[in-house]
């Protein structure tokens, strides 16, 4: 692929940050235009967008250098290069929801209502982000026949050199794109604040539960060479998910059956 997008003396854009940061505005835009829609402030919802951008992107670097921790322990000025490649996607989230929470609370603005306004753009983030990986190389799959493989031969490229991998970049990037357009089915029949963002826990943990069999990159394991960093997380979302679903669902049954 492409790790570099276009180079002009000194000057180097990153095809991977370019996408990343692409995914990031898109997701922001997409939000605030829905913002009034559901009630809320758009210009609230456009600084809790760039805070989030902002801590998530940090999150989701810090985890990639501890999974990678003995990479940057050589190479340690690396660390502040992620435009180059190098964001472990569940790092982001979990710092990105501290962030978000603390922000809500702050403003007293109503926690799952926006919640659920923000899971779809997450989405467009990731979908477009996950293109930036291919061009750079990062979140490379396991070696395979299959005859949508592809092969890399740039040698900037962070993936294997002519072998045929499987795109699990793309795959990534097709899960979130088909969770997306489910969200936004559930949306336009939500019953209660809260359903759309734990929809997304749940749907988006199981895909990249199974996508992650087909990584072949060196992202660290929580049970070696069985269950990967993320695919650990996965379950503990996906566990949180599903509790939090039911409970907010039997609470608006609760608060229906009283009314």
């Amino acid at each position: 692929m492409h790790p570099i997008l276009f180079e002009f003396g000194f000057i180097k854009i990153f095809t991977y940050g370019l996408l990343v940061a692409t995914g990031f505005l898109a997701a922001i835009l997409f939000a605030s235009s829905r913002a009034e829609k559901e009630g809320l402030d758009s210009q609230k919802i456009l600084d809790l967008c760039f805070y989030i951008m902002l801590s998530a992107l940090i999150g989701a670097r810090f985890l990639y250098v501890i999974v990678e921790y003995k990479y940057f322990l050589t190479n340690p000025i690396e660390i502040f290069k992620f435009w180059k490649g190098g964001l472990v996607f569940y790092g982001g989230l979990i710092v990105g929801v501290i962030t978000a929470f603390l922000y809500l609370k702050k403003h007293q603005m109503p926690l799952w209502k926006t919640a659920d306004l923000l899971a779809p753009s997450i989405l467009i983030g990731q979908c477009l982000g996950r293109w930036g990986c291919l061009f750079a190389g990062c979140c490379y799959g396991i070696k395979t026949d299959v005859s949508w493989a592809i092969t890399f031969t740039n040698p900037l490229s962070l993936a294997p050199i002519g072998i045929s991998l499987h795109p699990t970049q793309i795959y990534l990037s097709l899960n979130a794109a088909f969770i997306f357009i489910v969200l936004i089915w559930l949306s336009k029949r939500k019953k209660f604040d809260g359903q759309i963002i734990w929809s997304y826990g749940i749907l988006y943990s199981m895909g990249r539960f199974l996508i992650e069999y087909f990584r072949g990159d060196d992202r660290g394991f929580a049970v070696e060479e069985f269950l990967s960093t993320s695919q650990f997380v996965g379950i503990l979302i996906f566990v949180l998910s599903v509790l939090m679903f039911f409970k907010l669902f039997r609470n608006n049954l609760i608060k229906n059956r009283a009314t």
